[in-house]
């Protein structure tokens, strides 16, 4: 059990200072009961706030990135937080992205507070896959299916050869390939090692999650409590 101020606090709803103001302004109750006195204690699922259930103890979002977001808190420019309700961006601990996506980079990312789930799911242990669309400067020469799959890809600046990707062609210059691993530039690297040059590079899937249900920019929670015991 905590403190109603310390509840609201941690998901985002106010800070600890601003809890008494909160509870006036906001129909806060504990087991229908409304309250006012900031320290009382009780559950996390005992509580709501104008007739709604807290928001969960712990977040893991499917977002659907749009070009020129950065996935930071702290660089300057258009933020992916920003696509996210006011509330999860003020949650402590911060929610965070799983992995990253370039700027020009667009599709599937997933976000949460939960560190032990980002670990594990950002591990290179895990051979956490990841499906990617490629658009290309110039035509595929047919070739890049075997080269990707041999696993004797070592990229520039790498020691060690790239594990096997999976490589699909759409048609002359657009392709999809899976990758289990997150190097830098990955992708486009692999690219650049055949003499091509990746135009648009966008995410259709990570770790099993799509996003073809979401428009550019938006955003759906996903079943923490299922995935975190599935990785």
């Amino acid at each position: 059990m905590k403190r109603v101020d310390a509840h609201l606090s941690s998901l985002g709803y106010c800070s600890r200072s601003e809890a008494k103001r909160f509870l006036k302004q906001n129909e806060v109750c504990i087991n229908q009961n409304r309250v006012y006195n900031t320290s009382i204690k009780a559950k996390h699922n005992e509580i709501t706030v104008n007739g709604e259930n807290l928001d969960d103890e712990k977040l893991l979002i499917l977002l659907n990135k749009p070009e020129d977001y950065i996935c930071s808190h702290n660089d300057a420019g258009k933020l992916i937080y920003s696509l996210l309700p006011q509330r999860y961006q003020n949650r402590n601990p911060k929610i965070s992205t799983i992995g990253r996506l370039d700027i020009d980079t667009t599709g599937a990312i997933l976000l949460t507070d939960d560190g032990d789930l980002n670990h594990r799911l950002t591990s290179p242990k895990k051979d956490i896959k990841k499906i990617y669309e490629v658009s290309l400067e110039k035509p595929l020469k047919g070739d890049e299916k075997e080269l990707f799959a041999s696993g004797e890809i070592i990229l520039n600046s790498e020691t060690k050869a790239l594990k096997p990707a999976n490589f699909l062609k759409i048609d002359e210059k657009l392709a999809h390939i899976e990758i289990v691993e997150g190097k830098y530039h990955q992708v486009k690297r692999m690219f650049a090692y055949t003499g091509n040059k990746v135009i648009k590079l966008h995410r259709l899937n990570f770790a099993g999650f799509k996003v073809e249900d979401l428009k550019i920019g938006e955003f759906k929670l996903l079943d923490f409590e299922l995935v975190n015991r599935s990785f």
